[in-house]
């Protein structure tokens, strides 16, 4: 009997992970790294939380480590953008533009992107003082002055882990109203390193590059009431305006939450369609870091591995059923 083919979609952190047990596990198993290949953390300067680093580590160079332990083991990759899922049959069929593959098992590791302010400097400045996570980068800011962009408990939070670090935070909102809940605005509110500019957005991240590393100095602020703009010096950026996770060519299929995270079934990776498994962010508001991403990669590649198995021994039993039956009733 051939080899069974699990399709991973993704590949960052989850979808490697997934494909080294998927090909241990003597699956034929594919990578389909689309348009960014290695997820987040190519986007990512240094990752010191990540475990087996004690120096820590550039996030694409840990990327490319993923890529070739999976290849290692058999793994291959293609450099295509998933475009189209039809999940209605067996195998499951994958949609690149005009090209079509089929799989037997599916591990969705698409991954949550980060939503941005889309202004000047941001893409530029984007791990060089701009981070859209405090957990994986509030160390670099010790007894440093940042600011946390948003109003919501994600604003908030960030805001609240950095005071750990970081010798002043300022969180800038865009209203003089919070979508944050009571108890969390009244945590950053009462903390003494926290400080409030309402009304006001940033128009700009503004920088300069020396012996070609970039660094951010400034941003570029206005009141929306009055229209007034000023720069203001900072260290570090964090945008906290939330994060969506990227589904949308699985909304036909699969549940999903308001927020439009895969919904898996208590703590395994399986999705509601028997055979298409989600692994790291695209199931994940909560967590959101490299290290849990991994970690669900490896279950989704075991539950897959074992949902073939049983898979395989399901129809083998009843093809001996039915050749049972054509015997009696020769």
């Amino acid at each position: 009997m051939s080899a069974k083919t699990v399709a991973i979609i993704g590949s960052g952190p989850a979808g490697f992970t997934a494909a080294i047990y998927a090909a241990r596990a003597m699956l034929r198993t594919i990578i389909f790294e689309g348009n960014q290949p290695g997820g987040q953390l190519m986007i990512t300067t240094e990752v010191e939380n990540y475990p087996g680093f004690e120096d820590g580590i550039l996030g694409p160079e840990l990327m490319e480590k993923f890529r070739k332990q999976a290849h290692r083991f058999g793994a291959e990759s293609i450099y295509e953008y998933i475009t189209e899922v039809d999940f209605s049959r067996r195998p499951f069929i994958l949609r690149a533009g005009n090209k079509e593959y089929t799989a037997d098992a599916v591990i969705i590791a698409t991954g949550a992107s980060a939503k941005l302010l889309g202004v000047p400097g941001e893409q530029e400045y984007m791990g060089y003082g701009v981070s859209t996570c405090a957990t994986c980068d509030g160390f670099f800011f010790r007894d440093q002055d940042v600011i946390v962009v948003g109003g919501g408990d994600s604003a908030m939070e960030e805001a609240l882990y950095l005071t750990h670090h970081a010798r002043s935070v300022t969180i800038v909102h865009r209203r003089d109203q919070f979508r944050a809940s009571k108890i969390m605005l009244k945590r950053a509110q009462e903390n003494p390193k926290i400080q409030f500019i309402l009304n006001t957005i940033v128009t700009e991240f503004l920088g300069e590059s020396s012996d070609g590393v970039k660094k951010l100095k400034a941003v570029r602020l206005r009141n929306v009431q009055t229209g007034e703009e000023w720069i203001k010096e900072i260290d570090g950026v964090f945008i906290a305006i939330g994060h969506k996770p990227n589904t949308e060519i699985f909304r036909p299929w699969l549940e999903m939450d308001d927020q439009g995270y895969i919904l898996t079934r208590g703590k395994t990776t399986y999705t509601n369609i028997p055979g298409v498994f989600a692994a790291g962010d695209v199931q994940d508001p909560r967590y959101r870091q490299a290290v849990t991403a991994a970690g669900s990669g490896c279950m989704a590649a075991i539950d897959a591995s074992r949902w073939l198995e049983e898979a395989d021994f399901e129809a083998s039993s009843e093809t001996a059923a039915d050749q049972q039956t054509q015997s009696v009733s020769s």
